[in-house]
Parts: structure tokens; sequence; C-alpha cells
């Protein structure tokens, strides 16, 4: 919706798959996800006004296709699956889907529960400007 303002943290969806996929429907207790059709195989799209910003959905998309933004704020949380994980407070390389550097950040928050099937939820704080642009992160090593 042009011109709507988005407050809080919530859902960016940016699936392009067609393919017989819900886990981010099933797991979200605000059903704030839904499908964009009749077919499993439709793309999921939210309902920003019942999202909340859980993170919940990040962890369970096999597509690493969803990310939760606060564009008050300045983060994106994002799925992370490598070792070793990052910690708060550490400085990380922001980037886009392909893995191109966008800006520097620092990881806020790291959120990991069995529900999550060994995906860690890591919450990165960046300059506001990039937030639509950032969907991966690389830690920066010593000395490289």
């Amino acid at each position: 919706m042009e011109g709507k303002v988005i407050i809080g943290p919530k859902a960016v969806i940016e699936c392009t798959e067609d393919i017989p996929c819900n886990p981010c429907m099933t797991c979200c207790a605000k059903h704030a996800i839904s499908l964009d059709g009749d077919s499993i195989n439709s793309l999921p799209v939210l309902d920003d006004e019942k999202c909340n910003g859980c993170g919940i959905c990040v962890a369970s998309c096999p597509g690493m296709a969803i990310f939760v933004v606060d564009v008050n704020e300045g983060t994106v949380a994002l799925p992370y699956e490598f070792i070793p994980i990052p910690e708060e407070g550490q400085e990380i390389d922001a980037t886009d889907r392909q893995g191109k550097f966008v800006c520097k950040g620092i990881v806020q928050k790291i959120m990991y529960t069995d529900k999550f099937d060994h995906t860690n939820v890591v919450t990165i704080k960046i300059p506001k400007e990039y937030v639509n642009d950032v969907r991966g992160m690389k830690i920066i090593k010593e000395g490289v």
C-alpha cells in the first residue's frame, strides 16, 4: 500500500517459488500469513495488521525468504544457519541477497529454540536507509 506507514517490526516475505510449501503459514500464531490462492503452490502473503514481528516465520521458511524488518529502528532479523554463530554486539558485514556488501552492522539479538530446527534468527542493527536491501550477513574475520 502506497503511503502506508508501518509501525514496529513486521515480516517481509520475498518468496518467489510456486512450490508446495506453507510452514510460514502454519507456524504463525497470529494467522498473519495466508496463501495467495487456493493451492498449496500459491505464494504466501502477509497481513501486516496481524503481524507482530515475532520472527517464528523467519526460522520456519526453508527457502530463507522471510525477514523481519523494523524501518523505525533500523533492524533486520534474518535466518542464519552457519557456524560460528555470531555474538551479540559483534560487528558484521551486512549483505544483499547476492552476498554483496551493503554496509556494516552490529548483531543486536540471536534467537534460537528447538522449534527453529537449527536455524538461528539473528537481528542486526544497520543504518535505516538499508533495511530494504540487507538480506544476509558475513562474520568479519580478524586479520583478514
